[in-house]
């Protein structure tokens, strides 16, 4: 009982701090975030070319049914008309890019091996990509949000970049994402805030939240992600799209800022985010790259044959707020219409485990590699290139309205400051049974049905109250596991809703035909423009 009023005690002095921060950061950060009071989300979606598929206009583009011109100019059309209300892309190459775009019409052209060669050997030829700027894009800023990196430009293309490029796929630029992809909203003092397309006023998420916001406002067709915490399934999730985490080890992490350290390798995942689920695998098959092999992309999934589980919640870590009404009902739907439509039995099980998600997760984040190096820290990237910040000194600044970073940013740094210099023998015991658990539970034949988030994209700024609830995700990046997240319509506040599709290691195949039955049954993504409830 006394554990429990301390606990108490504990969130309400935290939550007043953090509401007089709050207040203080909004404050300061207004003139970033305005706009007109009468626009409430993005308008609707004009070109009918923005509602196909990645694969399906790769496929007209080779049929020379639509010029690659036509459809970079149309995606870049609706970049102009909607990125004002976004913020979500921070620095464009349109012109680079049609110029791209009128090269691969005159390769088609000229082209003698028939449409079947380009295939083959371009598979996403003249087809539009946007890029998260975390990755090196040949050219572009390469910054992660901090001022002191502003004028960094890349020199060349991070890896998984470099592959959709020699795949056809046209960038049309970089979108924004937290500061140094360390916070669930895209947001930081170089470039401003990202809005979500369904409600100006909440976020997209973060880190991968510029991607988010702009694919879902039909922007771009498909783009890449970084995730080590939920950083591509969260805005996923928010933004009402498809998002796949895989098998880490699988995709390529080389060419991004910040560059893993510790045992980040061993959790971060990058991977594709797109509109359409039918986009994912062919993303994927590219992304990974020489490792392609490592996985089954080309094996049928009989979903009748596969083994579902379904847990509704964390089972109450008092860290995090409980998972909303419509998120439990939309899960329950799920699980019936699994039943109803493919004869299979989903079991409704609890992990006990599953309630120190969070202290999971932050135990082995900080851990150090096999040298014994520990990650670097976060006062030190946002100090570069010069000496790491001082962090109760930013937290002045910020009060006053003078630091260059965000108060996630500081908080992180903070927090590490405090962290233990040796992981807890108690957390390393529940990592080890969780991992071995759910292992056994997945096998090769299983999936697990799982909570994105405990609400729905929630307003600017909100998550600084509620810092927690991100382990939802980030507990499957410590696990190891592929995961897709999916769209299943439209709440009762007309925000996307979401599930997360977790399968076993190296079963990313598996959860890619989940989502294909989910878009199938479910109507995937749902133009904001024209969305209701």
């Amino acid at each position: 009982m006394a554990l429990n009023i301390l606990e108490a005690a504990r969130r309400v002095i935290a939550s007043v701090v953090i509401t007089a921060l709050l207040r203080v950061f909004r404050f300061f950060s207004a003139w970033k975030t305005a706009v007109p009071s009468a626009i409430k989300r993005v308008p609707p979606v004009g070109n009918p070319l923005l509602l196909l598929s990645a694969t399906q206009l790769a496929k007209k583009i080779r049929r020379k049914e639509v010029s690659s011109v036509e459809v970079v100019q149309a995606y870049i059309d609706r970049i102009q008309e909607v990125n004002p209300l976004l913020n979500a892309v921070v620095k464009d190459r349109f012109a680079a890019a049609l110029q791209e775009a009128a090269q691969v019409d005159k390769l088609i052209e000229e082209e003698t091996g028939g449409e079947e060669v380009l295939e083959d050997r371009l598979p996403l030829l003249g087809v539009p990509l946007s890029v998260k700027e975390s990755f090196a894009l040949q050219g572009m800023p390469n910054s992660t949000g901090v001022i002191t990196r502003k004028a960094i430009l890349a020199s060349i293309d991070a890896a998984m970049v470099a592959l959709l490029k020699r795949a056809g796929a046209i960038p049309l630029g970089v979108t924004n994402t937290s500061e140094l992809c360390m916070w669930l909203e895209s947001h930081n003092h170089l470039y401003g805030i990202a809005n979500n397309p369904y409600d100006l006023e909440r976020t997209p998420g973060g880190s991968s939240g510029g991607e988010g916001s702009i694919l879902a406002a039909a922007g771009s067709v498909i783009g890449v992600g970084s995730d080590i915490g939920g950083s591509i399934r969260m805005p996923a999730f928010f933004n009402g799209i498809f998002g796949h985490k895989p098998t880490p080890g699988i995709v390529s992490n080389e060419g991004q800022y910040p560059p893993a350290s510790g045992r980040h390798d061993e959790y971060i995942s990058n991977g594709p985010m797109c509109r359409y689920a039918e986009d994912l695998l062919p993303m994927l098959k590219i992304m990974a790259g020489p490792r392609v092999h490592m996985l089954s992309l080309n094996t049928k999934v009989d979903l009748k044959k596969v083994r579902f589980f379904s847990i509704p919640d964390d089972g109450g870590n008092s860290k995090s707020y409980p998972v909303s009404k419509e998120l439990i009902d939309i899960q329950r739907k799920v699980v019936e219409r699994l039943e109803a439509d493919l004869g299979v039995k989903v079991e409704e099980m609890r992990i006990p485990e599953l309630r120190y998600s969070f202290e999971i997760w932050s135990t082995y984040m900080n851990l150090p590699d096999k040298e014994g190096k520990p990650p670097t820290s976060m006062a030190e990237l946002m100090g570069e290139p010069g000496r790491p910040v001082w962090p109760l000194w930013e937290i002045l600044k910020s009060l006053m309205g003078k630091s260059d970073h965000t108060i996630p940013a500081i908080a992180f740094a903070l927090t590490q400051m405090s962290s233990e210099s040796e992981p807890s023998p108690f957390i390393v015991q529940l990592r080890e049974s969780l991992q071995k658990k759910v292992d056994k539970l997945l096998g090769t034949d299983g999936i697990l049905l799982y909570p994105s988030h405990p609400r729905v994209a929630p307003e600017h700024h909100t998550p600084l109250l509620r810092p927690y609830d991100f382990p939802y995700t980030g507990i499957f990046n410590i696990l190891g596991l592929p995961v897709t997240q999916c769209p299943l319509g439209l709440g009762e506040e007309g925000l996307p809703l979401g599930v997360q599709v977790v399968g076993g290691k190296l079963q990313d195949h598996v959860t890619l035909a989940v989502a294909l039955y989910l878009e199938k049954t479910f109507g995937g993504w749902r133009d904001p423009g024209a969305s209701k409830a």
